[in-house]
């Protein structure tokens, strides 16, 4: 008997995995695969507010032409939380560059497997529930769990 429920991967997207995502003149680059996959269900793509709201000021100073692609993938493939609380943060300190700190635990509240960026030394040590991972390297992991599938 199939089962008849089963949950999604869920992976937290950082800044500059939308930025790539929606700035990329290549149409199939790691960060827009994984906004794909998400925009057909495939996984759970989940964000903070903090991460969309650098994301926008990044693209408005760098690459304006990109914000329509950029409110267009934020609709169709990710949920948007809200951001840490000091009182969530605070316990974890010391476990991400400060900065980054929010976006972790952030993850880590989402219940989120993944955490892809292509700034993984800014989330060391990091928290041992959420692995951190650049995109080509996310997408290689599904590729071989595809591949063993055959």
């Amino acid at each position: 008997m199939l089962p008849t429920h089963r949950t999604r991967t869920r992976v937290f997207l950082d800044a500059d995995v939308l930025f790539a995502g929606s700035a990329s003149p290549q149409q199939h680059s790691a960060s827009q695969v994984i906004l794909r996959m998400a925009e057909i269900t495939l996984l759970e793509a989940l964000t903070c507010e903090q991460v969309i709201v650098e994301t926008d000021r990044n693209l408005q100073e760098k690459m304006p032409v990109a914000l329509p692609a950029f409110h267009l993938l934020v609709s169709r493939s990710l949920r948007i939380v809200a951001n840490p609380t000091a009182v969530d943060i605070l316990p974890n300190n010391g476990k991400a560059d400060p900065k980054d700190l929010p976006i972790l635990v952030a993850a880590y509240r989402e219940n989120c497997t993944w955490l892809v960026t292509f700034n993984t030394r800014h989330y060391q040590p990091g928290l041992s529930d959420v692995t951190v991972i650049k995109p080509g390297d996310f997408i290689m992991r599904v590729r071989d769990l595809l591949l063993g599938l055959m």
